[in-house]
């Protein structure tokens, strides 16, 4: 008996009366299917999370916190941003550190205080926070040390941010910050070291009473930014609590299209790895707000580093962990691997760039069968679009997976035509989970934005039953002599060579054909490989103006942004000068 089909799976889950039942309702002048029973805010998420009592919420090295201790901080401390420091509905409140348990504190903090969050992205340099607190106009942030240096010489170019609390000045690795005193010297901007702003807990504290609707403004997420300043893109509670559902549905969904009837029931709390940023929409929407709900404990890293997760996946019986294709793929590859217990994985989860398609037979073979996953979002998408997971992901590990039923997907052609199964164009996304637009930027939320469509800036195809296929970035495409060469399509080819842990494609310029393809390689350890080789897997399975005319292999790891995408321009600038 075949298993039911996706049209058929999604009727059947999202019946009236059922838990994933769906409505339709305006957003922003938009007719937008909407889950019926999602949280309406986040206020609301963080209430909730009182009913796991004792459980560990987060761990860090050996700090170990409670969802009932983590509630009561959270909300004291909503108190305090709202008494002492005068913040009040909308006004934004930044996060700028390393994923500390203090991030999480923060963000339900200022949330239930009816803020709007900003989370800046802990790489930056001190221009770039500059830049992002100037641009939201951050009224309080918090920072660890490390920012709090960066920031301090910029504090006279910030006008709107009145206060910044330090969080862990004293947790340094030497060489990397300084103790305090951390911020210059200011007689404006005041700075407050978390203890002290924390002070007392009451044992009987209670979220503020803050009324906040579902499409009130929630969080700003700065993009990465191909090119200019990073834009900031406006969150509602509606956005981030459509996603909480979304990633409960594909799993359900993936279940049914097994051919069971119910998720496998686990007796154990679920632990997460979590080994991307907080500062990012997977690792904050995916991750962090998901298990506030659920109740999953949530271990934390100080830096990615596969030898430490395989110690955390033993020490804190982890069932899930993932990040990008190619941190799994160093877990895989790691010599600790065969003398560690993780016997604890369930699930491996991973996005954000191309996966290799065997990656899911090795996930497997190492893993008992535990599922793998691939899905396929953006910032502007608040995480999740699509997801890839079980038998379909077996079936199709090209893809990046379906959307959600409360999510549309379309393929247009250049003039915004919707085009055929198949074909190939720009993809276009439409949801509850789609955000407003960007902060502050109303002609570029009008570029990317049509009709509560948006313009994903990547080139993909979908099949007749729904599967998204990722071709390519559009603005990363390499044009050889007229024929458009899709990176995505040949780094995957290239990845078939056994000796292959990343690569990246880039353009070399041409005098005759414009460019022509280059390849950045990076091998697996001990591993070993030629041009010829890497061009010869190509050459097998592509076109022969696909092959690249050039093969670097890079000895250290390829250059990452914190979501996990190659940083191809740097790549550029490195080896074409």
């Amino acid at each position: 008996m075949s298993p039911p089909s996706l049209a058929e799976v999604d009727a059947e889950l999202t019946a009236p009366g059922s838990r994933f039942e769906m409505e339709e309702v305006d957003v922003r002048g938009v007719p937008t299917r909407v889950w019926k029973n999602a949280p309406p805010t986040l206020v609301d998420v963080l209430r909730l999370s009182r009913r796991h009592g004792e459980s560990t919420f987060t761990v860090y090295e050996d700090d170990r916190l409670s969802f009932e201790q983590h509630y009561r901080v959270a909300a004291h401390l909503a108190h305090v941003l709202q008494d002492r420091f005068g913040v009040g509905k909308g006004d934004r409140v930044a996060i700028v550190m390393r994923n500390y348990p203090e991030w999480s504190l923060s963000f339900w903090a200022a949330v239930a205080a009816g803020a709007v969050v900003v989370p800046l992205n802990a790489w930056w340099t001190g221009e770039e926070l500059q830049y992002g607190l100037a641009d939201s106009g951050t009224k309080v942030a918090f920072v660890d040390a490390e920012r709090a240096e960066r920031v301090g010489p910029h504090l006279a170019e910030l006008p709107d941010l009145d206060a910044i609390i330090v969080v862990r000045p004293e947790d340094h690795v030497p060489g990397e910050a300084a103790a305090l005193p951390l911020v210059a010297a200011s007689p404006r901007v005041a700075t407050f070291p978390w203890d002290e702003v924390v002070g007392v807990v009451p044992e009987d504290v209670e979220v503020p009473g803050v009324a906040i609707d579902t499409d009130d403004d929630a969080t700003i997420f700065y993009t990465s930014g191909t090119t200019g300043h990073p834009k900031g893109a406006l969150g509602t509670h509606r956005n981030i609590s459509t996603n909480v559902v979304n990633l409960s549905y594909v799993l359900a969904r993936a279940v049914a299209r097994s051919g069971s009837s119910s998720p496998p029931r686990n007796l154990s709390q679920n632990a997460f790895l979590l080994s991307v940023p907080l500062f990012h929409a997977t690792g904050c929407h995916s991750i962090l707000v998901p298990n506030t709900l659920a109740g999953g404990k949530l271990v934390m890293m100080r830096r990615w580093d596969a030898g430490r997760a395989l110690e955390l996946i033993e020490r804190e019986r982890i069932t899930h962990f993932g990040g990008v294709p190619s941190m799994v793929i160093q877990v895989l590859d790691h010599p600790d691997l065969a003398v560690r217990d993780t016997s604890s994985v369930r699930s491996v989860n991973y996005g954000g760039a191309p996966a290799p398609p065997e990656l899911v037979n090795r996930i497997r073979d190492q893993f008992n069968s535990s599922p793998a996953s691939n899905g396929y979002g953006l910032t502007e998408t608040s995480a999740l679009a699509t997801m890839n997971s079980g038998a379909d992901y077996a079936a199709k590990p090209d893809s990046v997976g379906a959307p959600p039923p409360v999510v549309s997907v379309k393929v247009v052609d250049e003039a915004g035509v919707e085009q055929p199964p198949g074909q190939v164009g720009e993809l276009w996304i439409k949801g509850p989970n789609v955000v407003k637009g960007y902060w502050n930027k109303p002609e570029a939320t009008d570029e990317s934005f049509t009709d509560g469509w948006l313009h994903s800036g990547d080139v993909a195809r979908v099949d007749e039953e729904g599967f998204v296929f990722i071709v390519d970035r559009a603005k990363d495409m390499i044009i050889r002599g007229g024929e458009n060469v899709y990176c995505v399509e040949v780094e995957s080819v290239i990845h078939l060579h056994p000796a292959v842990s990343a690569v990246a494609l880039i353009g070399i310029p041409h005098p005759v054909l414009g460019e022509e393809v280059g390849a950045v390689v990076h091998l697996r350890p001990g591993a070993s490989a030629t041009e010829s080789e890497i061009q010869d897997v190509v050459r097998a399975h592509l076109a022969a103006f696909k092959v690249p005319a050039k093969v670097w292999f890079y000895e250290p790891d390829l250059p990452r942004n914190p979501a996990g995408k190659v940083l191809k321009r740097e790549l550029r600038a490195e080896l074409l000068g």
